[in-house]
């Protein structure tokens, strides 16, 4: 096999696989609720602050803005702080996962079912939780979700957040593959940066937190992956594998 043929699909989680992020806003005003504190994300202020990848990230970051005088921000009180107010988060969102409020994006699982028959390793490299991944494809997919993907890098293995390509690197290692024999999807700037920086070639399905990033550089920008086949990837790939500068590793 050529080593640059399509091999492998590296996919992000959330945003991606499913349109998670509005159920991820409810489950952190729920733990600010549930810890007394009034902090309200609304839809416009989350849209902004996804522009920070990881939640712990994303809480301090927040904290910052509105108690610019707010001390102690490498001591164990504000750590300790942010690390409850995550678990709690986390807590609240496996619930709703569980509860439905989360399902895969259309054309999603056909997908995954049609490339891992088709002979494609698949990989998720997502800067999210173990428990958050567990949680929406068990409910999405079944007990076995597990079967479809040769590798996951998460949160707890590349902790160095999207835009560093951390993830990718990773991923890329532990498949054994140049990233010229695999594709990524992603739905967000700071993703797009990741993928692009590890070399991948990356199709990109933005929703409505996203819709307004600048994805230059996408190998292709879709609503969704409704209706695209294991062919259109390969077709895709191969175009793009035509020129081989595009791709650095």
């Amino acid at each position: 096999m050529s080593a640059t043929a399509l091999q492998a699909l590296i996919f992000d989680v959330d945003g991606t696989l499913a349109d998670t992020e509005s159920a991820h806003r409810a489950a952190f005003n729920e733990a600010f609720a549930e810890t007394g504190k009034a902090w309200v994300w609304d839809e416009a202020l989350y849209t902004r602050l996804l522009e920070v990848s990881g939640g712990k990230e994303r809480i301090l970051h927040y904290w910052r803005q509105v108690q610019p005088d707010l001390q102690d921000i490498n001591g164990a009180g504000v750590r300790d702080t942010v690390e409850r107010l995550h678990a709690l988060k986390t807590a609240a969102y496996e619930r709703a996962v569980q509860g439905g409020a989360v399902q895969l994006r259309p054309g999603v699982l056909r997908l995954i079912e049609s490339a891992s028959q088709d002979g494609l390793q698949l990989a998720i490299a997502t800067t999210t939780s173990p428990v958050n991944i567990m949680a929406l494809l068990r409910a999405s997919i079944g007990p076995d979700w597990r079967q479809y993907f040769t590798v996951i890098e998460d949160a707890s293995t590349a902790p160095v957040k999207k835009p560093h390509p951390q993830v990718y690197q990773q991923t890329l290692q532990r498949l054994k593959l140049r990233a010229a024999a695999c594709l990524a999807f992603e739905d967000s700037a700071n993703g797009l940066k990741a993928a692009l920086g590890a070399g991948l070639a990356t199709v990109v399905t933005p929703n409505s937190f996203t819709a307004h990033h600048d994805f230059t550089g996408a190998l292709r920008i879709l609503t969704s992956l409704q209706g695209t086949t294991v062919a259109d990837l390969r077709a895709w790939h191969a175009a793009r594998a035509r020129t081989p500068a595009n791709f650095q590793a």
